[in-house]
């Protein structure tokens, strides 16, 4: 990476200067260097005399002065100028050969591009999606899975092997009132035709007559502590609903392109999780009460941790630590990631501590990615007890149809079947941009036109870039000889600069884990490719090896910009 090279030259110069008057030394990794957005200002700025001044307690400027002629003619390949501004601002100037020979290795490399090895040998479980069995995913479930299948792909870009887990919420007393409220009131045929929005519908009228009758409360625990004691009848009904509930969620996750390599429920856990409540007893670790099992979490700033209850069965919290220590001892994973909303915070926060008074998966990184609910547009958190959802699929579907007038009023002559495929890629991919590209953790207000918005500043104008790219390359037919260092119009080396620092995106993406930058990053580099060709004529070129030239920057911005796409889980399209 580019500016990698350059961090590591700096401190290399600084520390040069520092062993000569006793100063401060500085890693590479520490290096402030930021991305100039204008040629003039050089390609990359950095703050750092100010920082060490305030160590040294010499001038800015002075500092600035030192690392520019320890560094000056010492690397010309790399930088061709060094200059001064604002009393101690370094700006560097790369040279065309070093941009040049970047970008060659990036058109090389095609959508290996950005590709690392930093990952090999390491194991990263992400888990994600897990939606509830008997009722329908809603417009939620989308945020988790598309938000945890970006990072999955962007670690996997690092070269991680990576476990994609479908953690099911298929346990609890829910299931208890859900059983119940299929004795009272449910119906085989209505299941059977219609199994998970009927199985909701009930769901729903238990909590409103619950409301009425206090007394069913206590039946919903009954009917769940039956089947967790094994009961025949309560098992039958609990697996037909878990069957009828993963064939629609197949349907959802086909559409959005999301596959698996782990798909287990709490369920897989609950006998794992009596062990460890074993355990915990034994050693004393656990105490009781009012009947249950708690425990304390004081040393940490925690409310105790609930692990049993009083009627004895399992919580989440318990069944959660038995899924930790089968993950553990299975795959010895570097990191588990868990991509799951900011309310559970306080679960996770537990968890984390106690595993740490387990002493477990100490080489293992524990993540909580949190991200922000959906709201309605009253700013009102969606409820399933009150049937305050948005059906996922109705999301999908609409936002198909949507997309297909669209290409249809555009493409009138496109037969049925490629309107039906590019309109499913295009919705598709609108749905998973609309989230993506905000920071993860903020609340987002449901919105139809919002949500569907083909628009600027989405995956369309993105894939609408793509396409264009490869349009001007088509009606050039081939490229031929090229020499890269002819590219130095301002908004050429601009591009350059854009593209070279992919393989950093990728990389900062996934640390902070937030596909939002990658996001922001493609838009910015749509934005400045849509620029170029609109104010270079391209195909107009009467210098051969410029033109080559020229086709390669744009074939090498389309690569770039589709392997960006592929990580985010959006396709790209060739015509629009």
């Amino acid at each position: 990476m580019l500016k990698e090279e350059l961090k590591k030259l700096i401190s290399q110069k600084w520390n040069k200067i520092s062993k000569k008057n006793d100063w401060p030394l500085i890693k590479w990794q520490d290096i402030p260097l930021e991305n100039q957005a204008e040629n003039r200002y050089g390609d990359y700025s950095s703050p750092l005399a100010f920082i060490l001044s305030k160590k040294t307690k010499e001038n800015p400027l002075s500092i600035a002065e030192l690392l520019k002629n320890e560094m000056t003619n010492i690397s010309p390949s790399l930088i061709s100028k060094i200059e001064i501004a604002g009393g101690g601002y370094l700006n560097f100037f790369v040279s065309q050969e070093k941009l040049a020979e970047k970008l060659k290795e990036a058109y090389q490399k095609k959508e290996k591009f950005g590709f690392s090895s930093e990952g090999k040998n390491k194991k990263i479980i992400v888990d994600y999606s897990s939606p509830n069995i008997a009722k329908p995913m809603h417009i939620g479930h989308l945020r988790s899975t598309i938000i945890g299948e970006a990072l999955s792909n962007l670690y996997e870009f690092l070269g991680y092997k990576v476990i994609r887990w479908n953690y099911l919420g298929d346990w609890g007393t829910q299931f208890g009132k859900l059983i119940a409220s299929y004795k009272l009131w449910g119906s085989e045929k209505a299941i059977k035709e219609n199994a998970i929005n009927n199985l909701l519908a009930l769901y729903v009228r238990f909590h409103k007559e619950e409301e009425k009758n206090p007394k069913l409360e206590k039946i919903g625990q009954e009917e769940f502590k039956k089947l967790e004691e094994g009961d025949k009848e309560n098992k039958r009904f609990w697996l037909w609903f878990k069957k009828a509930s993963w064939k629609e969620f197949e349907k959802i996750y086909q559409a959005l392109n999301i596959k698996f390599d782990v798909v287990l429920g709490e369920s897989f856990f609950n006998q794992k999780a009596l062990s460890i409540i074993s355990f915990l007893k034994n050693k004393k670790i656990a105490e009781p009460s009012d009947g249950a099992l708690i425990v304390p979490l004081d040393k940490f700033g925690l409310p105790p941790a609930l692990i049993q209850k009083s009627d004895e069965a399992t919580l989440y919290l318990t069944r959660e630590l038995a899924a930790l220590k089968y993950r553990l001892g299975k795959y010895q994973p570097k990191k588990i990631i868990y991509v799951v909303g900011n309310e559970q915070d306080l679960h996770f926060k537990q968890l984390s501590a106690l595993v740490k008074i387990l002493g477990w998966g100490k080489k293992t990184e524990l993540v909580h990615i949190k991200f922000g609910l959906v709201l309605s547009n009253d700013k009102k958190k969606l409820s399933t007890r009150k049937g305050e959802i948005v059906d996922l699929k109705e999301v999908i579907n609409e936002a198909k149809e949507k997309a297909k007038k669209i290409i249809k009023e555009k493409h009138p002559q496109w037969p049925d079947k490629k309107i039906q495929k590019t309109g499913q890629i295009i919705a598709i991919g609108a749905l998973k941009f609309n989230d993506l590209k905000e920071f993860r953790t903020a609340d987002l207000v449901f919105n139809w036109e919002k949500m569907l918005d083909f628009s600027a500043n989405s995956s369309v104008y993105l894939q609408y870039t793509y396409a264009r790219i490869n349009k001007i390359i088509a009606k050039a037919k081939r490229i031929g000889e090229y020499d890269l260092k002819l590219l130095n119009y301002p908004l050429e080396k601009l591009l350059i600069k854009k593209i070279i620092d992919f393989p950093e995106e990728i990389k900062n993406s996934a640390e902070n884990y937030a596909p939002n930058n990658l996001a922001g990053f493609l838009l910015a580099l749509a934005d400045l490719t849509n620029k170029y060709y609109e104010t270079v004529p391209v195909l107009k070129e009467k210098n051969k090896k410029r033109l080559n030239s020229q086709l390669v920057l744009l074939k090498t911005t389309a690569s770039v910009l589709k392997t960006g796409l592929k990580i985010l889980g959006i396709e790209t399209l060739r015509e629009i």
